[in-house]
């Protein structure tokens, strides 16, 4: 590991660690694995400053928010549902999968910029660096911090485990294929 965290940072080898598999079991260390985990965190960091001035302008409440942006929130909210509940078990691979699903969501989301989009951007991006800062805490904890959750939530390591809202995950319609 001193060779990754020497190339890449111990964010990155913590990252590559978790999800290489299971903790009960072996894993080898490869210099492809920790480049997907370091890419993965640059990511994060990008849509961090991509969607930090929306941040800015995120209303107080999500209400009147688009289609698109409710449908973030319930993907998000299912996420976190699978995310806990693996943290529970202590299959930290699967956390880091939820976390990079969570970040697919968000950079797949097309939200207005809107006072109630941006209130569900923020929702999603503080649920992210929450169930990220196990796997990697100096990214977590500075865009925490550059993002102004801080006023928000306070520090990061002192911040509340989301919850999952259940009025997120009703859905009005669904589709339906039948043949």
């Amino acid at each position: 590991p001193k060779d990754i965290i020497a190339r890449f940072g111990a964010d990155t080898a913590r990252l590559f660690t978790m999800f290489a598999g299971p903790p009960d079991q072996s894993a080898a260390w490869s210099d492809s694995g920790a480049e997907g985990s370091f890419r993965f965190l640059r990511r994060v960091w990008a849509a961090g400053v991509r969607l930090g001035p929306r941040l800015a302008t995120a209303g107080a409440d999500m209400a009147g928010a688009s289609a698109a942006a409710a449908g973030l929130r319930r993907e998000i909210h299912l996420l976190l549902r699978q995310v806990s509940h693996d943290y529970d078990r202590l299959q930290y691979n699967t956390v880091v999968s939820g976390a990079m699903k969570m970040l697919n969501a968000i950079d797949d989301a097309r939200l207005a910029d809107t006072p109630a989009d941006n209130a569900v951007t923020r929702e999603a991006l503080g649920i992210l660096l929450r169930t990220l800062y196990p796997a990697a805490p100096h990214i977590a904890h500075a865009l925490w911090t550059d993002l102004g959750f801080v006023a928000q939530l306070g520090d990061l390591f002192a911040a509340p485990w989301p919850e999952v809202d259940e009025d997120a995950l009703v859905q009005d319609q669904i589709e339906l294929m039948l043949q």
